[in-house]
C-alpha cells in the first residue's frame, strides 16, 4: 500500500511538471498573440520589452519586433546571471527565448503579408479594429495578462522588465513592483516621443497604452491569485535571522515576531507573522524556500488589511 501511494505521489509529480512545460509555451503563445492580434497594428506600446520593440520596430522597420526581443532580452538574461547567478532558473530562461521566436513565427499564420503588418490586413482583413480603439486596448490587455499570469504560476518569469526591476531593487533599493513601473512608464514616454514627436501618430496611443498596462496588471493578479486579498504569512524556520533581513531590507516590509512552542515537542520557537499584497506572494513564497526549504509556512487570504503599507483607516472611512 505504501509503495503504491509513493508511485501515485511520483505520477502526480511528474504531471505536474510537464503541465508547467505546457503552460509556459501556452503562457508565451496568448502573451504574443495580444501583441500581435491587438498591439503591433495600433502601434500601442503597453510597456516592457515588447512594448519597447514597438518603439524600435517604427524606427527600424526592416527588423521584425521578434528579433527586437532577442536583442534585449538576451543581454538583460545574462546580465541578470551576472548579478543573481542562477536565480532565475531553467524555465524563465526558457521563457524568455521562446516568446521572441513565437513572435517571429505567429504573424506568418495571421497576416498574408508579413513584411505589411497593418490592421487592414490583419487576418485578411477580418479583424480590423482601427475604429475601435478601445477594444483593442481590452482584448490585448487581457491576453497579455492571461499569458503573463500562466507563466508567473509555474514559478517562472517573462525575463525583460522583471530583470529591470530586480537591478532597480538591488542598486536603487526601491520596491520590485516600482520597478515595473518605472520600466512600463519609460517605454510609454519613449512611444510619445517616436511615435507622436517624430511620426504622425495621436498622442492619445499613449492613453490607451496606460490603459493596456492597467488592464494587464489586474489580469495577472487574477490568474496568478484568482481573489483580490491580501495574504498572510505564518513562518516558523530556523534561519530566522535571514528571513528577517529578507522582509526588511529587500521586501521592505516589517512583521511580528510570535513566541510559540511545538504541540509535540514542546520546544519553544519564533513565528513570523506578516502580511504581503497578492501580487508579491508568488516572488515571496519562491524567496522563502531559497533561503530554507526546510521551514514551516501557512499562507491565508486576509479578506481586509488596514494601516502603514496598506489601506489606511481614513480610506475605510471615505470607502
Amino acid at each position: 500500500m505504501n509503495n503504491h501511494f509513493a508511485q501515485l505521489k511520483k505520477d502526480v509529480r511528474s504531471a505536474r511538471w510537464w503541465w508547467s512545460w505546457v503552460a509556459i509555451v501556452a503562457g508565451c503563445t496568448i502573451m504574443s498573440l495580444g501583441f500581435i492580434l491587438f498591439m503591433y497594428p495600433y502601434k500601442i506600446t503597453p510597456g516592457g520589452i515588447w512594448g519597447m520593440s514597438t518603439v524600435l520596430h517604427e524606427i527600424f522597420p526592416a527588423i521584425p519586433q521578434g528579433w527586437f526581443g532577442y536583442m534585449m532580452d538576451i543581454p538583460l538574461l545574462l546580465v541578470g546571471f551576472w548579478v543573481f547567478g542562477p536565480i532565475f532558473g531553467s524555465k524563465t530562461v526558457f521563457a524568455s527565448l521562446i516568446t521572441p521566436l513565437l513572435m517571429l513565427v505567429l504573424p506568418y499564420a495571421v497576416f498574408p503579408d508579413v513584411a505589411h503588418q497593418t490592421a487592414e490586413t490583419l487576418l485578411w482583413g477580418r479583424l480590423d479594429l482601427s475604429g475601435d480603439l478601445i477594444l483593442a486596448t481590452v482584448f490585448g490587455g487581457i491576453f497579455i495578462g492571461a499569458g503573463v499570469g500562466m507563466v508567473v504560476r509555474t514559478q517562472a518569469t517573462t525575463g525583460g522588465t522583471d530583470i529591470i526591476a530586480m537591478l532597480l531593487q538591488k542598486f536603487s533599493h526601491i520596491k520590485f513592483s516600482t520597478g515595473i513601473m518605472i520600466a512600463d512608464v519609460f517605454v510609454v514616454l519613449c512611444a510619445l516621443v517616436v511615435l507622436v514627436g517624430f511620426g504622425d501618430e495621436s498622442p492619445t496611443l499613449a492613453l490607451y497604452s496606460l490603459l493596456t498596462i492597467y488592464i494587464t496588471a489586474h489580469v495577472i493578479d487574477l490568474v496568478v491569485e484568482g481573489r483580490n486579498y491580501d495574504k498572510v504569512l505564518f513562518i516558523v524556520s530556523d534561519r530566522q535571522d535571514d528571513i528577517r533581513k529578507f522582509i526588511l531590507h529587500d521586501l521592505d516590509r516589517s512583521g511580528t515576531v510570535i513566541r510559540s512552542s511545538g504541540l509535540y515537542t514542546g520546544s519553544e520557537k519564533n513565528m513570523i507573522f506578516v502580511v504581503v499584497s497578492r501580487r508579491e506572494i508568488v516572488p515571496v513564497k519562491r524567496r522563502l524556500h531559497e533561503i530554507d526549504p526546510g521551514m514551516f509556512v501557512v499562507v491565508v487570504d486576509a479578506h481586509e488589511t488596514l494601516g502603514e503599507g496598506f489601506r489606511s483607516f481614513a480610506e475605510m472611512k471615505t470607502s
